[in-house]
């Protein structure tokens, strides 16, 4: 045998090793929910269910790397996707405790180079997703650009900077967000000089102990006993999706284990970091301008489940998934971090509160089937668009991109966006739709598309 492949096999077989250590005695009423990915040619998850600051049980299914034969475990490093956001908001939240910023501060306090939008968007708006601030992931899509392509903090900001307008009028709406979060981080380094990173391992993870979680801010930072993340291809094999230049930090970033996101969970009730002060803040709910509450609050959502109440938040980026769910009232927690895109972590988390907690719940609600009492035109059927006088170039100041619409061989049009297939153009009632995105075309060559997380984008014809 080779060295260099001897030596691959002794750090499969010692990490293997050390995560079947790692593994607790199987719960006959837990490995079932993971039961489809308990396998060792599969990505898994890996499940951890604490009560009272310990872990009741912890296990991992499936595999953390498919070429070396590592298993999920509790040890394994997963990246966290959005849960990453609470941890951001906590950052932000402990800066306004010591004094260094208001949460109503107008965010061009700290970055100027944004817009004025005529209202203010304060740094309370990026927190709740009430900004109206347009989400980046999707900007950065409907310009082509793709999360593997090289896109520095410089281009993302330009980008959300370059925004003529906002979706709504920021307060009066909620409407998910990755660039509020986003520059939450960009507000941290701008306050105190440090990155996000720096400053969440200095104030948060390290007194809190936990030294296998970072803000991954860059790609080339080698890392021990991280999950790759796979998906599936058109054939059912599985693929890694793992996009190594990816470093975006604040909406996203965190990779951390098990037992770290137990040590954070426990800070709800030890008030370790930042007192009770930090604890009440950052389940404070947002507020609309109309008066009504959100369930979002600083990176969580309050919600109740069963008749229990709950602080929950899911995570998904490249394959990876993960669940962080809290019964305050019960100090029962579940993490769940999965490494297959596949896989929709949040149920799974909330069966496993059912084997431990569910004699404390309520009956399970009934479901309800709805019934239509007549037809809209949006339930009208779709008729491909066939109108020649829409082709043409159009072209956005807000993306710096160019669309356009196409005219297929048997007469039918589609929109064509950079760098992807087209999208077949249809009438629907009044108006047109592409895919997801609702489309109308007003005089002078204007083609304004209404898109999720964007609002209402305007192209003109060139």
């Amino acid at each position: 045998m080779r060295p260099l492949a001897a030596a691959a096999l002794v750090i499969a077989c010692a990490t293997s090793a050390a995560t079947a250590a790692a593994q607790m005695p199987p719960n006959p009423a837990v490995d079932p929910i993971f039961a489809e990915w308990d396998r060792g040619d599969s990505p898994g998850c890996a499940v951890g269910a604490a009560r009272n600051g310990r872990f009741v049980y912890e296990r991992g299914y499936g595999m953390a790397n498919l070429d070396y034969d590592v298993p999920n475990g509790p040890d394994i490093v997963y990246y966290v996707g959005s849960d990453s956001k609470q941890f951001t908001a906590a950052a932000i939240a402990l800066l306004a405790l010591d004094g260094k910023l208001s949460l109503d501060d107008d965010v061009r306090k700290f970055l100027p180079e944004m817009r004025d939008y005529g209202t203010p968007v304060t740094v309370r708006n990026l927190i709740h997703h009430t900004s109206g601030v347009r989400d980046v992931y999707a900007l950065m899509s409907l310009r082509g650009d793709r999360m593997e392509d090289v896109f520095p903090d410089s281009a993302a900001l330009d980008l959300i900077f370059r925004q003529k307008g906002l979706g709504f009028a920021p307060g009066s709406a909620y409407s998910y967000s990755n660039s509020g979060y986003y520059l939450l981080a960009q507000i941290v380094k701008r306050v105190t000089g440090q990155s996000l990173r720096e400053f969440a391992d200095a104030r948060i993870f390290a007194p809190l102990g936990m030294t296998h979680t970072h803000f991954h801010d860059d790609p080339g930072h080698p890392m021990k006993w991280r999950a790759m993340s796979y998906e599936r291809d058109g054939a059912g094999a599985y693929r890694i999706s793992y996009l190594q230049n990816f470093d975006k930090t604040g909406a996203g970033g965190l990779y951390t284990t098990l037992g770290d996101l137990l040590k954070w969970d426990e800070n709800y009730y030890t008030h370790q970091v930042g007192g009770d002060a930090l604890r009440r803040l950052i389940h404070t709910r947002g507020v609309l301008t109309t008066g009504d509450t959100l369930p979002y609050a600083f990176g969580n959502e309050e919600r109740t489940y069963r008749g229990l109440r709950t602080t929950e938040h899911g995570g998904s980026l490249m394959g990876y998934k993960a669940y962080v769910l809290r019964f305050p009232d019960a100090h029962f927690s579940v993490f769940v971090t999965c490494n297959l895109g596949t896989i929709d972590p949040g149920p799974l988390a909330h069966r496993v509160a059912e084997v431990y907690l569910g004699d404390r719940m309520t009956a399970p609600a009934a479901a309800t089937t709805s019934v239509r009492a007549s037809s809209t035109a949006s339930d009208e059927p779709a008729r491909p668009a066939t109108d020649t006088t829409l082709v043409g170039t159009y072209y956005s100041d807000d993306l710096d991109a160019t669309w356009r619409i196409v005219r297929a061989p048997d007469g039918s049009l589609a929109l064509q966006l950079p760098r992807v297939r087209a999208t077949p153009l249809v009438v629907r009632g009044s108006g047109y739709r592409a895919g997801t995105m609702g489309i109308r075309f007003e005089p002078g060559g204007v083609m304004v598309a209404t898109v999720s997380r964007i609002g209402e984008l305007r192209l003109t014809r060139r």
